[in-house]
């Protein structure tokens, strides 16, 4: 596994487990303006992870496979 394929695992753990967190601080009272940006920068970054591991994952095959 090249250090290219580690780097977006990390990149995207990080983006998840932000997106994440915004989304878990919402159980907690908050005002109007920080309920939206949480939701938006939460889903946001938390789909971002997801693709990017995804994109990750598809780029070890092909080096696997090539």
């Amino acid at each position: 596994m090249s250090w290219q394929i580690l780097a977006m695992y990390a990149a995207a753990l990080v983006f998840a487990l932000g997106g994440a967190g915004l989304l878990l601080a919402l159980t907690r009272p908050r005002s109007e303006g920080q309920v939206y940006a949480f939701r938006m920068i939460g889903i946001m970054a938390l789909a971002g992870g997801v693709v990017l591991a995804m994109s990750a994952t598809a780029m070890l095959q092909w080096s696997v496979e090539g």
